[in-house]
Parts: structure tokens; C-alpha cells; sequence
């Protein structure tokens, strides 16, 4: 034990004290204890430094492993955005530019400008990326068109915010967390894509319409020729010959106005109007082909006004339509009407116009199909008409419905809501 480890200290030796070889025995054996302990306290010592020389060694062996490979991720996220079709552009929460990637310069035609800020970005190439900044969050679809020397070119631009912006901001001198990155792709070829798609599509809807109008308008002008041939050959029969033209004038004016109709899709504004009255002129004005069929066709209109939000040549048009289908599929000597009423529904009135025929009926297996633009049920016709009743009744806010039994003749119902 050490000399200050005695529970008693040891007194002042007095000189006769030095020369016991007992006390010299106990000192000697005292210092020889003491320098056991610490020879192996030195020992613990110089163990634990080694094991912490080693640990410290391994996590600097570890540290520098994690940076290395941290360097090459860094340099092939680095390589991979340098390489990337679209451009990029970084963006700090002070809209300093971090980065903006060479398909970036090269769509902004900025060569080796060096840019610094976003404002310096907008002043040096055609876009203006403040009021991009102030539109809504994560919009991908901003497309702009810009004139380069090779001509006009479209970019798409779009940013969106990094979920790190809001959780790292910057503190004291530290840098600057990142805010948003920008994408920017070059979208000159879809453009014109786009715009040969349409020019090729108008193109095919004129041939359309071309053919179709050739097909139908062929025969009612081979049979008004003849009409007018009888004219001149026969002046006693000419209001016969009139009516017969006035009928085929009238059968190609709906073959037009169908085709119009279908590839335009729009009519004029709706004002109110007398439901009645529009049917009633819409019958007159079919008249002379159903006398040329040899169909009666007859007119019942409501007794109270039934007014309506329409537009008049739109509802002619569907009555035209619908006489001449119901025209087609009855006899000679049968019967087409063409009534008006009003009819009350919980909470609503609304107007009902009926074309009731004495026809062949519809075959059920094809009611599915009558308003299918194309459809015919015989081969005999385009098969617009019923496709453009059905859409002039949608821009109406209107409903229509077909009911039929064979051999007895059909019945369409259009119903509309009054003003």
C-alpha cells in the first residue's frame, strides 16, 4: 500500500528509526507494492488507448469510405442529370441557381452565360420564370413558344417545391437550403405533330362530308332534273312537277344540314320561343315530300302556350329528321303525326313533342343502335339523321325517347323543359 493509504500516518522517523533493518523492510516493501499498482493501472492504460487507437481508426477507415462513395453518388447523380433529355434547373430558398444542367442552357440558348439568379435567368432568355414562380405549385404544363435562329420552338415548363425546402432552412451563415427544381422540355415536335394530326383530320372530315354529300345528293338531283325535263314537256301537270322539286329541294337541304351538323356540332344562342308554332312550321315545311310518298302527315298543337329556350332552325331541323325516317318506313296510305302538349312531372312542367307513325316498326335488336352517328338500318341512308336529333336535343337540356311495335308503327317523344 501506498504511505497515505496507512489508516494511521506514519510519524516523523527519527534518526535511530533509519538505521532498523525492520522499518527499511517495511518501506522497501510498501514502495515495492506501490509500483506494482502502478505498473498495472499503466498497463489498463495502455490497452484502453489501444483500443480506442484501433476504434477511432476504423470509423476514420469507415468515414472515409462513406465519403467516397458519397463522391461518387454525388458524381453519378451529377453525370445522370448532364445527360438527361430535359433540361434542370436547382434553385435555393434565395432562388439562386444551384445548378442548371447543359440541355437546360441549351434549351434557354444561354451558350456559357454565367447566371446567377432567377431574375438574370428571365432578363438573358424569353422566358419569363418570375411569373412562372407566382403560378400554382407543381403545374407541369406551362407551354410557351419561343423564337430561336432555327425559328420557333415550344417548351414546356414546370417546377415543383422539394419536400427538404421547408424542414432545412438555412441558419446563420450556413448555405442556403434548396427551394425547387425546374423542368423544362422541348415539346416542338409533338406541336407539329399535333398540328399534322389535325390538319389530317380536317382533311378527312372534308372527304367525309365530300363523299357523303356526292352519295346523297346524287339521286334528288337526278330525279329534279327529270322533274324540271316535265315541266317543260307538260305545263298543264306543273304544280305537280313543283311540288315533286320543292320536295327534293327540301330532302337535300336536311342531307346538308345533317352533315353540317355533325362535323360542326354547335348551333346559334337559345332564346324563348313558341314550341307550338316552330312545330307547326316544321310540318308545313316537310309537307310536299310527304305528299310525294303519298303519307298523310297532320299537325296537333297544344292548346296553352308552350314556350321554350331553343333555337328554331335547330328544332326544324330535328322535325325534319324525324318526318322523313317515320317518311321512309311507312306505307303509302299511312299516317304520320306530329302533336304538342304539355305534361307535368313532380316539382317541373315540361314540353312534349310526339311523331307518331303508322310505319313497319323498329326491329328490337337494333334500338340501341338508332342514334349511333353511322348507323342505318337498311344500307339506304347515311345514318345521320337520328345522331343529330340526338345531339340538337342534348344542346336543348332535352330527352328523347323511341317506342315502337312491329308492324304497328313508332313513336319518338322529345320533351323539353319549359321557360
Amino acid at each position: 500500500m501506498l504511505p497515505s493509504s496507512h489508516v494511521v500516518p506514519i510519524n516523523k522517523l527519527g534518526p535511530e528509526a533509519l538505521h532498523s533493518p525492520r522499518m527499511l523492510a517495511d518501506a522497501f516493501s510498501e514502495f515495492i507494492s506501490a509500483s506494482s499498482l502502478l505498473e498495472a493501472s499503466y498497463r489498463d492504460l495502455q490497452q484502453e488507448v489501444a483500443h480506442l487507437g484501433l476504434e477511432l481508426a476504423e470509423r476514420n477507415a469507415a468515414l472515409s469510405r462513406s465519403l467516397a462513395e458519397n463522391g461518387r453518388m454525388r458524381a453519378a447523380l451529377q453525370q445522370m442529370i448532364d445527360s438527361m433529355p430535359c433540361g434542370v434547373l436547382v434553385l435555393d430558398t434565395a432562388e439562386t441557381i444551384v445548378m442548371i444542367n447543359p440541355e437546360g442552357r441549351r434549351l434557354l440558348e444561354l451558350g456559357s452565360a454565367h447566371v446567377r439568379s432567377l431574375g438574370e435567368l428571365s432578363a438573358i432568355s424569353q422566358v419569363n420564370f418570375e411569373s412562372l414562380m407566382a403560378g400554382p405549385e407543381g403545374h407541369l404544363d406551362n407551354e410557351l413558344c419561343i423564337s430561336s435562329a432555327a425559328g420557333k420552338r415550344w417548351l414546356a415548363i414546370g417546377n415543383r417545391k422539394l419536400s427538404c425546402a421547408s424542414g432545412n432552412q438555412a441558419q446563420g451563415n450556413e448555405r442556403p437550403a434548396l427551394q425547387s427544381i425546374w423542368i423544362l422540355r422541348d415539346i416542338t415536335a409533338n406541336k407539329q405533330a399535333e398540328q399534322e394530326r389535325e390538319a389530317a383530320r380536317s382533311a378527312m372530315a372534308l372527304a367525309e362530308v365530300s363523299t357523303i354529300l356526292a352519295h346523297e345528293i346524287r339521286n334528288p338531283l337526278a330525279s329534279m332534273e327529270l322533274f324540271a325535263g316535265l315541266i317543260a314537256e307538260d305545263p298543264e301537270q306543273t304544280s305537280q312537277w313543283v311540288s315533286n322539286l320543292r320536295a327534293g329541294i327540301r330532302l337535300l337541304s336536311g342531307t346538308v344540314n345533317n352533315v353540317l351538323s355533325i362535323h360542326c356540332g354547335s348551333i346559334s344562342r337559345l332564346a324563348p320561343i313558341n314550341l307550338t308554332a316552330c312545330m307547326q312550321s316544321g310540318v308545313e315545311f316537310v309537307q310536299p315530300i310527304a305528299e310525294q310518298a303519298g303519307v298523310s302527315l297532320s299537325f296537333i298543337g297544344a292548346k296553352e302556350m308552350l314556350t321554350i329556350q331553343g333555337n328554331e332552325n335547330g328544332l326544324r331541323h330535328i322535325i325534319l329528321n324525324l318526318v322523313c325516317n317515320a317518311i321512309r318506313h311507312t306505307p303509302a296510305g299511312g299516317n304520320i303525326t306530329v302533336s304538342t302538349r304539355r305534361v307535368s312531372h313532380p316539382g317541373t312542367i315540361r314540353a312534349l313533342v310526339e311523331i307518331t307513325d303508322t310505319g313497319c316498326g323498329i326491329p328490337a335488336h337494333i334500338m340501341g343502335h338508332l342514334f349511333e352517328a353511322g348507323f342505318s338500318a337498311d344500307g339506304n341512308t347515311t345514318g345521320l339523321g337520328l345522331a343529330v336529333c340526338k345531339r340538337l336535343m342534348t344542346q336543348h337540356d332535352g330527352e328523347m325517347r323511341v317506342s315502337s311495335r312491329m308492324n304497328f308503327g313508332s313513336t319518338f317523344q322529345l320533351e323539353f323543359p319549359t321557360v
